[in-house]
């Protein structure tokens, strides 16, 4: 459902922030395909542990990462040359926004303890983020994080452009962690600031 969300949003954006990617709907129509792909490859639940299958998810979530990065840069391109009126500027950088959310969600959920199948297995990984359940013993037996957990966390972390409740503990983690932080802070600072050109 992210990535199909994360589709959508690239489909609405306006035609002259993703030209720099081809045809409008190439990316978008890529990353369904590789979805359709994984979800033939495994159906249910995500409880086993495949290399094909963790580099074609490792490969969607770059192409929706590629996709929006090339669309940031062209937008802020347009902002800063002021070619975007004030109803395009805000059209275009809530779709972008919400897709960071998404694919640094994504990023966190297959990155923490090897992915989703290596978290499934017995086998004890060390974690990549420390949520606040890990650390209170007894609150939460036998918990573990889902998508929805790392989704937050990628929310919290664009709003604030800091870890809030969940900390990062690898280097990985961390670098994932500011390099969204980086994106959501110019994103929001170049619109707020092209916003107040505009309306004044």
């Amino acid at each position: 459902m992210a990535v199909l969300l994360a589709a959508l949003l690239q489909v609405v954006l306006p035609e002259q922030v993703v030209r720099g990617l081809g045809p409008k709907l190439l990316v978008p129509g890529l990353e369904v395909a590789l979805l359709a792909i994984l979800l033939v490859a495994n159906p249910g639940r995500i409880t086993r542990e495949s290399t094909l299958l963790r580099r074609l998810s490792l490969a969607l979530i770059a192409l929706v990462n590629l996709g929006n990065v090339v669309s940031l840069v062209e937008l802020l391109q347009r902002l800063v040359q002021g070619h975007t009126t004030g109803k395009a500027l805000v059209f275009a950088s809530l779709p972008i926004w919400l897709t960071n959310v998404i694919v640094f969600g994504l990023w966190y959920w297959e990155l923490d303890r090897g992915g989703p199948g290596a978290r499934c297995s017995s086998r004890r990984v060390r974690p990549d983020f420390l949520f606040p359940q890990m650390t209170t013993p007894g609150s939460s037996p036998g918990w573990t994080p889902g998508f929805l957990d790392y989704l937050y966390t990628s929310f919290t972390n664009a709003t604030a452009f800091s870890p809030t409740d969940t900390m990062p503990l690898t280097a990985a983690a961390k670098v994932l962690m500011m390099v969204q932080s980086l994106a959501s802070l110019v994103l929001v600072a170049v619109v707020v600031s092209r916003a107040v050109n505009i309306l004044s």
